[in-house]
Protein backbone atom coordinates (compact mmCIF):
# COMPACT_ATOMS: atom_id res chain seq x y z
CA UNK A 1 0.00 0.00 0.00
CA UNK A 2 1.29 3.43 -1.26
CA UNK A 3 0.08 6.29 1.47
CA UNK A 4 0.49 9.62 1.25
CA UNK A 5 0.67 11.49 4.85
CA UNK A 6 -0.12 15.38 5.42
CA UNK A 7 2.24 16.67 2.78
CA UNK A 8 2.80 20.02 2.34
CA UNK A 9 5.03 21.38 -0.35
CA UNK A 10 5.87 25.67 -0.75
CA UNK A 11 7.16 25.54 -4.32
CA UNK A 12 7.65 29.26 -5.86
CA UNK A 13 4.12 30.90 -5.52
CA UNK A 14 2.43 27.75 -5.06
CA UNK A 15 1.56 25.81 -1.87
CA UNK A 16 0.84 22.06 -2.17
CA UNK A 17 -1.56 22.03 1.34
CA UNK A 18 -1.99 18.92 3.72
CA UNK A 19 -2.29 16.13 1.35
CA UNK A 20 -3.19 12.64 2.18
CA UNK A 21 -4.36 9.42 0.31
CA UNK A 22 -3.88 6.03 0.28
CA UNK A 23 -3.54 3.50 -2.66
CA UNK A 24 -4.62 0.00 -1.57
CA UNK A 25 -1.86 -2.95 -3.29
CA UNK A 26 -2.95 -3.50 -6.78
CA UNK A 27 -5.16 -0.37 -7.24
CA UNK A 28 -5.72 2.06 -9.62
CA UNK A 29 -5.84 5.79 -8.29
CA UNK A 30 -6.02 8.84 -10.58
CA UNK A 31 -5.63 12.20 -10.01
CA UNK A 32 -7.67 14.52 -11.26
CA UNK A 33 -7.09 18.22 -11.58
CA UNK A 34 -6.67 21.06 -13.83
CA UNK A 35 -3.14 22.53 -15.04
CA UNK A 36 -1.50 24.15 -12.44
CA UNK A 37 -3.56 22.23 -9.26
CA UNK A 38 -0.37 20.35 -7.81
CA UNK A 39 -0.69 16.89 -9.50
CA UNK A 40 3.06 16.88 -11.09
CA UNK A 41 4.35 18.09 -7.79
CA UNK A 42 2.91 15.41 -5.75
CA UNK A 43 4.48 12.54 -8.16
CA UNK A 44 7.76 14.33 -8.11
CA UNK A 45 7.57 14.10 -4.12
CA UNK A 46 6.38 10.49 -4.31
CA UNK A 47 9.02 9.47 -6.11
CA UNK A 48 11.80 11.32 -4.28
CA UNK A 49 12.74 13.78 -6.92
CA UNK A 50 11.37 16.72 -4.75
CA UNK A 51 11.46 16.89 -0.88
CA UNK A 52 8.03 17.44 1.11
CA UNK A 53 8.22 20.61 3.55
CA UNK A 54 6.19 17.91 5.86
CA UNK A 55 4.80 15.06 5.75
CA UNK A 56 5.63 11.52 4.74
CA UNK A 57 5.34 8.77 2.08
CA UNK A 58 5.35 5.61 2.98
CA UNK A 59 5.55 1.91 0.92
CA UNK A 60 4.09 -1.28 2.40
CA UNK A 61 4.55 0.16 5.46
CA UNK A 62 7.87 1.45 5.29
CA UNK A 63 8.84 5.41 5.53
CA UNK A 64 10.57 6.24 2.29
CA UNK A 65 10.19 9.96 2.57
CA UNK A 66 14.38 10.45 2.57
CA UNK A 67 15.00 7.38 0.42
CA UNK A 68 16.83 7.45 -2.54
CA UNK A 69 14.86 7.35 -5.51
CA UNK A 70 16.39 3.60 -6.45
CA UNK A 71 15.67 2.01 -3.60
CA UNK A 72 11.85 3.15 -3.63
CA UNK A 73 10.50 0.40 -5.73
CA UNK A 74 8.62 2.96 -7.21
CA UNK A 75 8.95 3.75 -11.40
CA UNK A 76 7.93 7.33 -12.90
CA UNK A 77 6.76 7.74 -16.52
CA UNK A 78 6.88 11.52 -17.51
CA UNK A 79 4.43 13.01 -19.94
CA UNK A 80 7.14 14.01 -22.66
CA UNK A 81 8.43 10.04 -22.33
CA UNK A 82 12.10 11.04 -21.32
CA UNK A 83 13.87 8.38 -23.36
CA UNK A 84 17.30 8.89 -24.53
CA UNK A 85 17.05 10.11 -28.47
CA UNK A 86 20.75 8.68 -29.03
CA UNK A 87 20.09 4.61 -28.02
CA UNK A 88 17.59 2.26 -29.57
CA UNK A 89 14.60 0.94 -28.50
CA UNK A 90 16.35 -2.03 -27.36
CA UNK A 91 19.29 -0.09 -25.68
CA UNK A 92 16.49 1.91 -23.71
CA UNK A 93 14.62 -0.85 -21.91
CA UNK A 94 17.80 -2.26 -21.39
CA UNK A 95 19.17 0.61 -19.80
CA UNK A 96 17.99 0.18 -16.19
CA UNK A 97 18.60 -3.60 -16.31
CA UNK A 98 22.34 -3.24 -16.59
CA UNK A 99 22.39 -1.61 -13.22
CA UNK A 100 20.62 -4.73 -11.36
CA UNK A 101 23.76 -6.96 -12.27
CA UNK A 102 22.46 -9.14 -14.97
CA UNK A 103 24.10 -10.73 -17.42
CA UNK A 104 23.84 -10.33 -21.32
CA UNK A 105 21.24 -13.10 -21.59
CA UNK A 106 19.15 -12.26 -18.60
CA UNK A 107 18.89 -8.54 -20.27
CA UNK A 108 18.02 -9.99 -23.81
CA UNK A 109 14.96 -12.59 -22.34
CA UNK A 110 13.87 -9.47 -20.28
CA UNK A 111 14.28 -6.97 -23.16
CA UNK A 112 12.01 -9.30 -25.42
CA UNK A 113 9.77 -9.74 -22.72
CA UNK A 114 9.11 -6.73 -22.36
CA UNK A 115 9.00 -5.27 -25.54
CA UNK A 116 6.65 -8.71 -26.68
CA UNK A 117 4.04 -6.82 -23.84
CA UNK A 118 4.27 -3.16 -24.88
CA UNK A 119 3.83 -4.76 -28.48
CA UNK A 120 6.85 -2.90 -29.48
CA UNK A 121 9.11 -5.65 -30.50
CA UNK A 122 9.20 -5.17 -34.09
CA UNK A 123 10.65 -1.41 -33.25
CA UNK A 124 13.86 -2.59 -30.89
CA UNK A 125 16.68 -1.53 -33.37
CA UNK A 126 14.93 1.96 -33.90
CA UNK A 127 16.04 4.97 -32.70
CA UNK A 128 13.73 7.26 -30.30
CA UNK A 129 13.12 10.00 -32.99
CA UNK A 130 11.40 7.81 -35.57
CA UNK A 131 8.26 6.43 -33.29
CA UNK A 132 5.10 7.70 -32.77
CA UNK A 133 3.91 9.40 -29.68
CA UNK A 134 2.30 5.89 -28.97
CA UNK A 135 5.55 3.50 -29.84
CA UNK A 136 7.33 6.43 -27.35
CA UNK A 137 5.22 5.73 -24.20
CA UNK A 138 5.56 2.25 -24.75
CA UNK A 139 9.11 2.65 -24.81
CA UNK A 140 8.75 4.69 -21.43
CA UNK A 141 6.60 2.17 -19.80
CA UNK A 142 8.84 -0.75 -20.69
CA UNK A 143 12.02 0.68 -19.67
CA UNK A 144 10.09 1.71 -16.13
CA UNK A 145 8.36 -2.07 -16.12
CA UNK A 146 12.26 -3.24 -16.47
CA UNK A 147 12.62 -2.01 -12.79
CA UNK A 148 9.96 -4.19 -11.45
CA UNK A 149 8.57 -1.56 -9.22
CA UNK A 150 5.65 -1.69 -6.60
CA UNK A 151 3.99 1.36 -8.00
CA UNK A 152 4.14 3.15 -11.61
CA UNK A 153 3.78 6.55 -11.58
CA UNK A 154 2.52 7.96 -14.64
CA UNK A 155 2.56 11.95 -15.52
CA UNK A 156 -0.39 12.51 -18.43
CA UNK A 157 0.27 9.26 -20.42
CA UNK A 158 -2.32 9.84 -22.62
CA UNK A 159 -2.40 13.67 -23.01
CA UNK A 160 -0.58 13.69 -26.33
CA UNK A 161 -2.18 10.86 -28.39
CA UNK A 162 -4.79 10.34 -31.01
CA UNK A 163 -8.04 9.05 -30.27
CA UNK A 164 -6.89 5.76 -31.16
CA UNK A 165 -3.79 5.38 -30.04
CA UNK A 166 -5.38 6.67 -26.64
CA UNK A 167 -7.71 3.79 -26.36
CA UNK A 168 -5.13 1.38 -27.31
CA UNK A 169 -2.97 2.95 -24.99
CA UNK A 170 -5.72 2.58 -21.76
CA UNK A 171 -6.41 -0.85 -23.00
CA UNK A 172 -2.59 -1.44 -21.77
CA UNK A 173 -2.45 0.76 -18.79
CA UNK A 174 -5.26 -1.67 -16.93
CA UNK A 175 -3.45 -4.91 -18.45
CA UNK A 176 -0.58 -3.57 -16.25
CA UNK A 177 -2.86 -3.00 -13.72
CA UNK A 178 -4.33 -6.03 -13.88
CA UNK A 179 -0.78 -8.10 -13.51
CA UNK A 180 -0.87 -6.63 -10.36
CA UNK A 181 1.02 -3.30 -9.80
CA UNK A 182 0.23 -0.55 -8.24
CA UNK A 183 -0.76 2.44 -11.01
CA UNK A 184 -0.99 6.43 -9.80
CA UNK A 185 -2.36 7.91 -12.42
CA UNK A 186 -2.65 11.99 -13.01
CA UNK A 187 -4.65 13.49 -15.86
CA UNK A 188 -7.00 16.52 -16.32
CA UNK A 189 -9.88 14.29 -18.19
CA UNK A 190 -12.87 13.32 -15.86
CA UNK A 191 -13.30 10.53 -18.81
CA UNK A 192 -9.73 9.44 -18.51
CA UNK A 193 -10.23 8.78 -14.78
CA UNK A 194 -14.09 7.28 -15.08
CA UNK A 195 -11.93 4.97 -17.77
CA UNK A 196 -9.32 3.38 -15.95
CA UNK A 197 -9.49 4.32 -11.93
CA UNK A 198 -10.92 2.10 -9.28
CA UNK A 199 -10.60 5.69 -6.81
CA UNK A 200 -10.45 9.45 -8.11
CA UNK A 201 -8.93 12.10 -5.72
CA UNK A 202 -10.10 15.52 -6.66
CA UNK A 203 -6.98 18.25 -6.64
CA UNK A 204 -7.50 21.67 -6.65
CA UNK A 205 -4.90 24.87 -5.60
CA UNK A 206 -3.08 22.54 -4.19
CA UNK A 207 -5.63 20.89 -2.41
CA UNK A 208 -7.46 17.29 -2.16
CA UNK A 209 -11.15 18.46 -2.23
CA UNK A 210 -12.69 15.15 -3.06
CA UNK A 211 -11.89 11.30 -2.85
CA UNK A 212 -13.76 8.62 -3.88
CA UNK A 213 -14.71 6.31 -6.50
CA UNK A 214 -15.63 7.50 -10.24
CA UNK A 215 -18.98 6.61 -9.62
CA UNK A 216 -19.60 8.55 -6.27
CA UNK A 217 -17.61 11.60 -7.30
CA UNK A 218 -19.93 11.96 -11.05
CA UNK A 219 -23.29 11.23 -8.92
CA UNK A 220 -22.60 12.84 -5.70
CA UNK A 221 -19.75 15.30 -6.63
CA UNK A 222 -19.16 18.01 -3.49
CA UNK A 223 -19.14 21.14 -4.98
CA UNK A 224 -19.93 22.85 -8.80
CA UNK A 225 -16.09 23.24 -9.48
CA UNK A 226 -16.35 19.20 -9.42
CA UNK A 227 -19.27 18.77 -10.86
CA UNK A 228 -18.39 21.02 -13.74
CA UNK A 229 -14.95 18.56 -14.11
CA UNK A 230 -17.15 15.55 -14.08
CA UNK A 231 -19.44 16.97 -17.01
CA UNK A 232 -22.18 18.08 -14.98
CA UNK A 233 -23.18 21.70 -16.36
CA UNK A 234 -26.51 21.79 -14.16
CA UNK A 235 -25.09 22.12 -11.01
CA UNK A 236 -26.85 24.50 -8.33
CA UNK A 237 -27.39 25.73 -4.45
CA UNK A 238 -30.74 24.43 -3.39
CA UNK A 239 -32.83 24.83 -0.16
CA UNK A 240 -36.30 23.25 0.51
CA UNK A 241 -38.11 25.13 2.86
CA UNK A 242 -41.85 24.07 2.56
CA UNK A 243 -41.16 20.44 1.76
CA UNK A 244 -42.75 20.21 -1.85
CA UNK A 245 -40.79 22.75 -3.93
CA UNK A 246 -36.90 22.96 -4.21
CA UNK A 247 -35.81 26.65 -4.66
CA UNK A 248 -32.27 26.85 -7.16
CA UNK A 249 -30.00 29.56 -6.56
CA UNK A 250 -32.81 31.51 -4.95
CA UNK A 251 -34.54 32.12 -8.07
CA UNK A 252 -36.61 28.64 -9.59
CA UNK A 253 -38.61 26.53 -8.16
CA UNK A 254 -38.47 22.74 -8.92
CA UNK A 255 -40.54 19.75 -7.51
CA UNK A 256 -39.37 18.43 -4.69
CA UNK A 257 -38.73 14.99 -5.33
CA UNK A 258 -36.29 13.96 -2.56
CA UNK A 259 -38.22 12.51 0.41
CA UNK A 260 -36.14 15.53 2.14
CA UNK A 261 -37.50 18.81 4.39
CA UNK A 262 -36.08 21.95 5.45
CA UNK A 263 -32.47 21.62 4.27
CA UNK A 264 -29.94 23.15 2.23
CA UNK A 265 -27.90 21.10 -0.48
CA UNK A 266 -27.30 21.42 -4.03
CA UNK A 267 -29.07 20.19 -7.15
CA UNK A 268 -27.89 18.65 -9.95
CA UNK A 269 -29.16 17.23 -13.64
CA UNK A 270 -27.59 16.03 -16.62
CA UNK A 271 -27.57 18.25 -20.29
CA UNK A 272 -28.69 15.01 -21.86
CA UNK A 273 -32.29 15.12 -19.95
CA UNK A 274 -33.02 18.30 -20.01
CA UNK A 275 -35.77 18.37 -22.96
CA UNK A 276 -36.28 21.63 -25.25
CA UNK A 277 -39.25 22.59 -27.56
CA UNK A 278 -40.51 25.38 -29.25
CA UNK A 279 -43.92 26.13 -27.29
CA UNK A 280 -44.45 24.62 -24.08
CA UNK A 281 -46.29 21.27 -24.63
CA UNK A 282 -48.89 19.19 -22.60
CA UNK A 283 -46.78 16.28 -20.77
CA UNK A 284 -46.64 14.63 -17.33
CA UNK A 285 -43.05 17.09 -17.09
CA UNK A 286 -43.36 19.15 -13.95
CA UNK A 287 -40.87 21.57 -14.62
CA UNK A 288 -41.57 23.72 -17.11
CA UNK A 289 -40.02 26.74 -17.80
CA UNK A 290 -39.47 29.52 -20.83
CA UNK A 291 -36.35 30.48 -21.44
CA UNK A 292 -33.75 32.16 -24.44
CA UNK A 293 -30.84 30.78 -26.08
CA UNK A 294 -28.07 32.56 -24.95
CA UNK A 295 -25.45 30.32 -26.62
CA UNK A 296 -25.20 27.43 -28.91
CA UNK A 297 -22.02 25.31 -28.82
CA UNK A 298 -21.33 22.13 -31.57
CA UNK A 299 -20.32 19.08 -29.97
CA UNK A 300 -19.50 15.30 -30.96
CA UNK A 301 -23.24 14.46 -29.45
CA UNK A 302 -24.83 17.22 -31.02
CA UNK A 303 -25.55 21.15 -29.95
CA UNK A 304 -25.27 22.61 -25.83
CA UNK A 305 -27.52 24.68 -25.85
CA UNK A 306 -26.83 27.43 -22.95
CA UNK A 307 -30.77 28.39 -22.08
CA UNK A 308 -31.42 31.77 -19.52
CA UNK A 309 -34.83 30.18 -18.11
CA UNK A 310 -34.52 32.56 -14.53
CA UNK A 311 -31.19 30.38 -13.96
CA UNK A 312 -28.07 28.94 -16.83
CA UNK A 313 -29.32 25.76 -18.03
CA UNK A 314 -27.37 23.27 -20.64
CA UNK A 315 -29.37 21.15 -22.62
CA UNK A 316 -27.92 18.96 -25.22
CA UNK A 317 -29.72 17.98 -28.43
CA UNK A 318 -29.27 16.62 -32.00
CA UNK A 319 -28.28 19.14 -34.78
CA UNK A 320 -31.95 17.38 -36.61
CA UNK A 321 -33.75 19.04 -33.62
CA UNK A 322 -31.85 22.17 -33.67
CA UNK A 323 -32.54 22.46 -37.45
CA UNK A 324 -36.27 21.65 -36.89
CA UNK A 325 -36.44 24.23 -34.41
CA UNK A 326 -35.22 26.66 -36.30
CA UNK A 327 -32.86 27.57 -32.95
CA UNK A 328 -30.90 30.31 -33.31
CA UNK A 329 -29.17 32.87 -30.75
CA UNK A 330 -31.87 34.33 -28.69
CA UNK A 331 -34.84 31.78 -29.88
CA UNK A 332 -37.49 31.80 -27.22
CA UNK A 333 -37.75 27.92 -26.25
CA UNK A 334 -38.90 25.91 -23.38
CA UNK A 335 -37.46 23.52 -21.46
CA UNK A 336 -38.57 20.61 -19.31
CA UNK A 337 -36.51 18.39 -16.65
CA UNK A 338 -38.24 15.31 -15.45
CA UNK A 339 -38.39 14.77 -11.81
CA UNK A 340 -36.94 11.20 -11.59
CA UNK A 341 -33.78 13.04 -13.49
CA UNK A 342 -33.00 15.67 -10.61
CA UNK A 343 -30.57 14.68 -7.82
CA UNK A 344 -30.60 16.50 -4.59
CA UNK A 345 -27.69 15.95 -2.40
CA UNK A 346 -27.31 17.40 1.39
CA UNK A 347 -25.34 19.65 2.47
CA UNK A 348 -23.21 17.93 4.84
Amino acid sequence: MLEIKHISKKYKDFHLNDISFSVKGGDYFVLLGESGAGKSLILEIIAGLVAPDNGEVTMNGKNITNDKIQKRGIGLVFQDYAVFPHLTVKANIAFPLKSRGLNKHEINEKVSELAKKMSIDHLLERRPNTLSGGELQRVALARTLALEPDCLLLDEPLASLDVQLRDDLRSLLRQINNEGITIVHITHDFEEAVALADKVGIIHNGKIIQEASPKEVFHNPKSKFIANFAGIKNFYKAEIKLGETIILDKKVEIVNVSGKTQCSGFVMFRSEDVVVSGRKTESSICNNYQGRVIEMIPTKHGIELIVDAGIIVSALITQQSSDKMSLAKDSSVWISIKASAIRFIESS
